[in-house]
């Protein structure tokens, strides 16, 4: 009888959860045509500010689809090359200083920015890697690009972009160990799925 009355909660649960699901799909797919009807309409309408809201929006889906499918497919030779043994000797919670190292050095050649940076990251905590790291890793992500470094010397000079990066780096640092050690401490898990 009591194994009756467990398969029932099971299911029950499984049900509420794949219910709940469906929600959040009709509420984005609303989101979407909402959105969608609102662009159309600043244009019918002559409205300036809808209309720039969706240059903006597809001039971003147009930049993001030339860089995601390559991001994707390198992401996807690291999950399969890179074991997480190596991820947890190299970027684990006991990898120290060389940890921040290697992430500093893996975001310099991040291309894509913050469009790479986070799916990346997410392989990253799959293979072990430490919060710490991973959120110093956003953190570099997003300043310290080859490329981006470059062009910034090539318009502002290289004084200013040492005293840039001579600030930012450690501060990303900090902030990546404050949240990491905050979460940490909280005993925060990422939900699967």
């Amino acid at each position: 009888m009591k194994e009756v009355s467990q398969n029932s909660k099971n299911e029950q649960s499984i049900y509420s959860s794949s219910k709940k699901k469906r929600k959040k799909k009709y509420i984005l797919i609303l989101f979407i045509i909402f959105f969608l009807g609102f662009i159309i309409y600043s244009y019918l309408n002559n409205f300036q500010e809808g209309q720039k809201t969706g240059k903006i929006f597809f001039h971003t889906l147009y930049e993001m689809l030339k860089i995601l499918p390559f991001a994707f497919i390198l992401i996807g030779l690291f999950e399969v090359w890179v074991k997480k043994e190596t991820v947890i000797k190299h970027l684990g919670d006991n990898s120290g200083l060389k940890g921040y190292f290697w992430v500093l050095i893996l975001a310099s050649f991040t291309v894509g920015g913050l469009f790479t940076a986070f799916p990346l990251a997410e392989s990253l905590r799959k293979k072990g890697a430490s919060l710490k790291v991973i959120f110093a890793y956003l953190g570099f992500a997003g300043i310290v690009r080859i490329p981006m470094t470059i062009f910034e010397i090539s318009f502002l000079g290289l004084p200013f972009t040492v005293t840039r990066l001579s600030i930012t780096i450690p501060l990303f640092l900090l902030i990546g160990v404050f949240i990491g050690s905050i979460l940490n401490k909280k005993d925060f898990h990422f939900n699967q799925g």
